[in-house]
């Protein structure tokens, strides 16, 4: 069972960070101790590992587990991953509300992927009444803080005048931010800009890279709207994303 998970979004050691690289196994026995001793961020990391499998046998539910007491330890990061199990199903039932609840407190804590998840679920009514304003909010926050998924919405909210005034300058802005973040929506949204700008081999070169990062669910949408474009250099790529798709199944 593969899950969908960002390093990122849980690391909060850089000794087990590299332990991680050097050694999964060693790694694993180690945050086992110290998650077993009490220590948050272990105790976070472990649910990771064992969400991934990585030096330690895969197991959704026990992961979900030490997720829930790292954050009734106050981990930001552990609300957040655990709001993604409830999300999503992993290791138990998807429940939005609480999903939304635990997002909020990782919100709330300043935390950059909690303001993104929480605002995912307020943007499209999922476990939450939808508010738009104040998944914009959230975007925004989560953008100023430097995190390029938010940026590429924030960017889409401000290109469509979507609850906010339309400001296409900043929406180019916060799309080459996102796409130089890394952001593979964000790469797509920013070659649509520079192609309308007549920027075409800038386009292209940003388009190949989200076709490089970009997952299965993206590429369903993106090869069909590359079919749609004006400049035959850029329908020539729809191919590409879909075998692409093909690969990832």
């Amino acid at each position: 069972m593969a899950f969908q998970l960002r390093r990122e979004e849980v690391v909060g050691s850089d000794q087990f960070g590299e332990m991680l690289e050097d050694s999964p196994a060693k790694a694993a026995q180690a945050l086992l101790m110290a998650a077993g001793q009490g220590v948050v961020e272990a105790q976070a990391l472990l649910g990771q590992i064992l969400l991934d499998g990585r030096g330690i046998e895969q197991d959704a539910a026990l992961a979900r587990r030490w997720f829930g007491i790292a954050a009734q330890q106050g981990s930001l990061m552990a609300h957040n991953m655990l709001g993604r199990c409830l999300e999503h199903g992993w290791g138990g039932a998807s429940d939005l509300p609480q999903a939304a609840l635990h997002y909020r407190q990782a919100a709330n804590g300043g935390l950059d992927w909690g303001l993104y998840n929480l605002a995912n679920l307020l943007a499209t009514g999922r476990g939450v009444a939808a508010d738009h304003g104040v998944a914009l909010a959230c975007y925004r926050r989560a953008a100023d803080m430097g995190h390029a998924k938010s940026m590429n919405l924030l960017g889409r909210y401000l290109e469509e005048g979507r609850h906010c005034p339309q400001d296409l300058p900043a929406a180019r802005d916060w799309y080459r931010r996102s796409a130089e973040g890394g952001d593979f929506r964000g790469q797509f949204s920013h070659a649509a800009t520079l192609a309308g700008q007549g920027l075409l081999d800038q386009a292209l070169v940003w388009l190949q890279r989200a076709l490089e990062g970009g997952n299965a669910n993206f590429l369903r949408v993106a090869g069909p709207a590359l079919e749609q474009a004006a400049q035959p250099e850029v329908r020539a790529l729809a191919g590409a994303y879909r075998a692409r798709l093909a690969e990832l199944g």
